[in-house]
């Protein structure tokens, strides 16, 4: 049986936190399908086909993952995916608390939406010399013209 995760986010932009985690968890899965989406709570910077095409040249030489937009709940794409993880990352305390809270929000919709496919979420804490880094420091960053390439992969070039 293979074992597929999910890494959703709206990597706006991908970030070396974001890399980081998915290269830690090559170790963990056979396949991740980093799932782009929008965040109805933020304003994206850059548009989908950007942060995509960001994605996959970041992941080129990985066969192992795939790289997909998606729209709505997490746990929906999941169901369609039939895949039976979701993978997170926590950087510290407050990622914690509002993940935690997504974790139960999204084991009540697996029980109203499907219940007999199970959905887990694995929870990777961030390496150490990334846990500070977010996308919307980053953002904010290139709004204000500063040095942004040691924040994110290569492929992300303004």
């Amino acid at each position: 049986m293979n074992k597929i995760a999910i890494f959703p986010g709206s990597f706006d932009p991908i970030t070396l936190g974001h890399y980081d985690i998915v290269i830690r968890s090559l170790n963990l899965f056979d396949k991740i399908i980093i799932a782009i989406g929008n965040n109805t709570e933020k304003t994206n910077m850059f548009s989908l086909k950007r942060r995509k095409e960001w994605v996959q040249k970041t992941f080129f030489k990985f066969v192992n993952i795939e790289i997909e937009l998606f729209t709505g709940l997490v746990i929906s794409f999941c169901i369609k995916k039939r895949v039976s993880f979701i993978l997170r990352g926590i950087r510290n305390q407050l990622d914690f608390e509002f993940e935690k809270n997504i974790y139960y929000s999204n084991k009540q919709l697996n029980k109203q939406l499907e219940d007999k496919f199970i959905i887990e979420t694995v929870f990777m804490l961030s390496s150490y010399g990334k846990s500070y880094i977010n996308s919307c420091i980053v953002r904010d960053i290139i709004k204000n013209g500063g040095d942004y390439t040691t924040f994110v992969p290569s492929s992300v070039r303004i």
